[in-house]
């Protein structure tokens, strides 16, 4: 159980958190949601112990493992599998310390890696891997050939195979595709501890958690349900918090308007009296305020072209003469809603380059109007940005004709006050970033609009505001998102990017998903198959050699154990011999009971070890029988 009590917390000039309180049951899975800059990452720094509470406590049993992916994995020469079964601190120590343990403790040893299951730790990291979109033959390659995005996912993997007790992701789908996602989804609701996911994505909410903590006004709230519970019941509070108000508004109302009546009255004023304390005891009833959502501003194309707006006839694309995409035989129409689905590397951004007109064709025909205006949206913009420079130093490059007035004003329409018009990019939020940028990108009309990931870094409420925007846009959408919520809500046709080609995808997005789950199922067995089939074989062999050669290993060790005790005796009674005072004034048989002595001693040492050998080779053969 993690508890949350009382919490008060100031950083960075601001107040985060004043008493707040909650309380997550243990094996919770758990949607920590918010508006951005709400203090949701605040908060798990303060969980992890990064941040000292102002004041109150966050409290969970001390032998809880707290895991989380704060950062991406580092690029070293070990391999990808190597670096996520080292998560698994324990068995990576038991293994470790196996290479020089001495012959009593590797008995020990193999029996604890047997009961956390360690032969089975390989298949498990295989599959983990495989979800999150790694290949089997990704799986021996050194980190430092991965980039930073795809570390970041071997991050996630590690933070799932090591399975803490308490397990906390910030923003997980912000790294993956949307297969990534879906499969992600289904992890987390199967995830076997406590999970506090940070998260923007509706269906994830909806399909992976069983309760809502909701940051608000420094305060904390705990709903049980998904995303779409939590909403139903956030406005039922908002509802019945109104209705108080103004029932408490009224009954001031009337206990003032009889007070300033009768106040001066020596007959009433002792009811006057008994008023003022009643007006004076009325619990302030404290308002929630429904959050304001700044909109987006999509400008439709001022005179629609004429159809196709773009097609393409055997099309193929790709870079430095390699070819990423061939055979496109597309069409893209002015009132077109296309989803683009596909794994990560399947060409998707390529093929969001080519209709860009950012990246020339290597072959085939394509046609477009040379008027066509096409705003394009993508994470390299945002990473792009001159940290230094802030939102009216770009609106100054854009815009070099307007008026210093003209160009807040457009900023203010974004959501973007005289404050903020005038921070620095570094300082702003992510969401304050790619809300800039979108609003930038349509700013011009366009009669295509391409967007390669736009939510993320946005609060849901944001998401809506884009939703809403995409809808009264009248021109092109090609879309690229692991938001499936929006990718259902905008998109009226999928394309599927997969084997080196974009084509039409017959179903909706709930066929997609079990499309992928489906893929995901068959790629593990596959995985698992690979990577740890020729492993289960051997370890079998192993095992049957082990059982064969226990029963006359446990006979030879009864033996010389046999032996052992025989010697042993034989050497108390030399002992025992020489120690009599009889034998003081027997110099001859003195000398004679020390060669025995001696030679018991040396037979008894040589007997020990050769135990200590069999034991050795017992305890190995009976650990993999």
């Amino acid at each position: 159980m993690l508890l949350i009590k009382e919490l008060t917390l100031d950083a960075w000039g601001r107040r985060f958190f004043e008493e707040a309180s909650a309380t997550i049951p243990s094996g919770a899975k758990v949607g920590l949601v918010g508006r951005n800059g709400i203090g949701k990452s605040t908060l798990f720094k303060v969980i992890l112990g990064e941040l000292h509470t102002t004041s109150g406590e966050v409290a969970f049993p001390k032998h809880y493992r707290v895991g989380t992916v704060d950062q991406e994995a580092a690029a070293s020469p070990v391999s990808l599998i190597e670096t996520v079964l080292q998560a698994d601190w324990e068995r990576h120590a038991l293994l470790t310390e196996l290479e020089t343990a001495p012959p009593e403790r590797i008995g020990e040893i193999h029996g604890r890696l047997i009961e956390i299951g360690a032969d089975r730790a390989p298949s498990r990291a295989a599959e983990i891997l495989s979800g999150l979109g790694f290949s089997n033959a990704d799986l021996d390659r050194p980190m430092a050939e991965f980039s930073g995005g795809w570390r970041m996912r071997v991050a996630m993997a590690s933070a799932l195979f090591a399975e803490p007790d308490l397990l906390l992701l910030d923003e997980p789908t912000n790294y993956l595709d949307l297969e990534g996602a879906l499969w992600l989804e289904a992890r987390l609701k199967r995830y076997p501890h406590t999970a506090i996911i940070i998260s923007h994505d509706r269906e994830l909410l909806n399909n992976s958690v069983d309760s809502i903590l909701h940051v608000a006004g420094g305060k904390l709230d705990y709903y049980t349900g998904g995303y779409d519970d939590f909403e139903r019941m956030r406005a039922e509070k908002l509802r019945l918090n109104a209705a108080a108000r103004v029932k408490q508004d009224a009954e001031r109302a009337h206990l003032q308007a009889f007070v300033d009546r009768f106040k001066a009255k020596a007959s009433k004023a002792a009811q006057a009296q008994s008023r003022m304390k009643r007006l004076a005891k009325l619990p302030p009833i404290a308002a929630i305020g429904a959050e304001h959502v700044q909109s987006f501003t999509l400008p439709s194309p001022e005179r629609p072209m004429a159809p196709p707006l773009i097609r393409l006839e055997g099309v193929s694309a790709g870079y430095d003469g390699r070819t990423i995409l061939k055979d496109l035989t597309l069409r893209l129409d002015i009132d077109d809603r296309i989803g683009l689905l596909g794994v990560n590397g399947a060409g998707k951004s390529t093929f969001a380059k080519l209709i860009a007109g950012a990246l020339p064709k290597m072959s085939g025909a394509m046609h477009r109007d040379s008027r066509l205006k096409v705003g394009w949206f993508h994470q390299h913009q945002i990473e792009a940005l001159e940290p230094m420079d802030t939102p009216l130093d770009l609106m100054r490059q854009m815009l070099p004709e307007a008026t210093e007035a003209s160009r807040r004003s457009r900023l203010a329409q974004y959501g973007l006050n005289a404050t903020k018009a005038e921070t620095q990019h570094k300082d702003l939020s992510g969401g304050e970033r790619a809300r800039l940028l979108l609003n930038l990108v349509a700013a011009q009309a366009p009669h295509l609009l391409i967007l390669d990931e736009p939510t993320n870094h946005l609060d849901i409420d944001s998401r809506r505001a884009l939703l809403d925007a995409l809808n009264d846009y009248e021109g092109a959408v090609v879309l690229i998102t692991h938001d499936r919520s929006l990718m259902e809500l905008v998109a009226d046709r999928l394309w599927l990017a997969a084997d080196g080609s974009i084509k039409p995808f017959d179903g909706d997005m709930d066929d997609y998903a079990k499309h992928v789950l489906d893929r995901a199922r068959q790629a593990s067995r596959a995985e698992k198959a690979v990577a740890s089939g020729p492993a289960k074989i051997d370890a079998k062999k192993a095992a049957a050699q082990a059982r064969a050669q226990l029963a006359p290993l446990k006979k030879e060790l009864d033996a010389v154990e046999a032996k052992v005790a025989r010697l042993t005796k034989q050497l108390a009674e030399v002992d025992l011999a020489l120690a009599d005072p009889k034998n003081f004034k027997r110099p001859n048989e003195l000398a004679q009971l020390g060669r025995d002595r001696a030679r018991a001693q040396d037979n008894l040492n040589k007997a020990e070890g050769e135990w200590l050998a069999l034991a050795e080779r017992y305890e190995t053969a009976k650990g993999l029988a």
